[in-house]
Formats: C-alpha cells, sequence, structure tokens
C-alpha cells in the first residue's frame, strides 16, 4: 500500500530534552518545515537524509528502508520513479520517493534547491548476517544527492547500532545518540 503524504502521519509532542515542540516520524515518513520544530526519529539499517536551506530556514528530514521502489521479485514500479515521466505514485519507504517528496515539500516552503546542505545518518548493520541494507542505503543516499549537486556537510553512517537523532530544520543542527543493540533487543554485528 502506498500512502500519497506521509508527512501527514507524523506524531507531534514536546521534546523535552531540548525543551521544544517536535515531530516523530517512522520509517515511510518525512517532514519538513518553515518554522522551529525538532524532527526526530530513531534509525538502524534505514537512513534519513536532513535537508536544510540556510537563508530561508526552511528544512526537512525523511525516513527510509530501502533504496529502490520494488513491488515483485526485483521488478521496479518505474524505472526512475524521481523522474518527471513516471507518473506512478511511490511511498517515502524508498529512498528515491523520500528524496522526490523531501525536496518537493521543501520547495514548496520556500527553500532553494541551488542553497540546499545535507547530513545523511543510519545505515547500520543492526543485525548479525544478512544482506547489508544500511550500506545500500547509504551508497543510494550518497549518490543520489552527487548527482544533484546537493552537498553532504555532516553524516554519521554504518557502524553497528542503532542512533537516536534530534534534526533542527530552521539552523541544521543534529544531535545524534547512539544507542547499543543490547539495549533495545537485537544481536550486535560482529
Amino acid at each position: 500500500m502506498f500512502r500519497n503524504d506521509p508527512q501527514l502521519t507524523t506524531t507531534r509532542y514536546f521534546e523535552r530534552d531540548f525543551s521544544t515542540q517536535a515531530v516523530k516520524i517512522f520509517h515511510g515518513e518525512y517532514f519538513a518545515t518553515a518554522d522551529t520544530t525538532a524532527i526526530t526519529t530513531l534509525l538502524g539499517s534505514c537512513v534519513s537524509v536532513c535537508l536544510f536551506d540556510r537563508i530561508s530556514g526552511v528544512g526537512g528530514m525523511n525516513h527510509f528502508m530501502l533504496p529502490k521502489v520494488l513491488l515483485e521479485k526485483d521488478a521496479t514500479r518505474c524505472s526512475a520513479p524521481y523522474a518527471p515521466a513516471c507518473g506512478h505514485p511511490c511511498s517515502a519507504r524508498y529512498g528515491e520517493c523520500a528524496l522526490k517528496q523531501l525536496l518537493e515539500r521543501l520547495e514548496m516552503l520556500g527553500a532553494t534547491r541551488i542553497r540546499l546542505e545535507a547530513k545523511l545518518f543510519g545505515g547500520g548493520r543492526v543485525m548479525a548476517g544478512g544482506a547489508d541494507i544500511g550500506g545500500k542505503n547509504t551508497a543510494f543516499a550518497l549518490g543520489y544527492l552527487e548527482e544533484r549537486g546537493i552537498p553532504v556537510v555532516a553524516s554519521d553512517l554504518g557502524d553497528c547500532c542503532p542512533r537516536k537523532l534530534v534534526f533542527f530544520p530552521a539552523t541544521g543542527r543534529v544531535f545524534v545518540k547512539r544507542l547499543s543493540t543490547e539495549s533495545i533487543g537485537t544481536n550486535r554485528c560482529p
């Protein structure tokens, strides 16, 4: 099932550690704002891209699970879902859609694409064995931003730990807390 606007499913709350209003996003969601609202999430192998325009004070963050849109047996829904020629709706669970939707929302709020800066987080290998989904998510996000000329000014990617993020879009500041895998009940990678 694909959601047309995952931004609307966010949870608002008061972030006590920073004494500010905040929005919590989960996998497959994004949020963009032109005010002082903080955006938070918890990441494992997923990646969050924080984009912000320092001049306009507009910024946002997404939280995606996989790089590409796949429906059945490696068949892609659209060869390039972020391209204007693709008319299929896409889900922010996938990097190419999550970034497309976040960029569109930022521009609607007054951000200018040539002034955008990026900070990337997550992409951990938090489970022992299996495919390195976090590495694939990381490679996708870095490539997507490089193709569009959006500089990555900070990142905390990979490793074997989940992360809690608190992003302040108006200023671009991000606070990252690395969590132990034992505290959340997962197997630590070797």
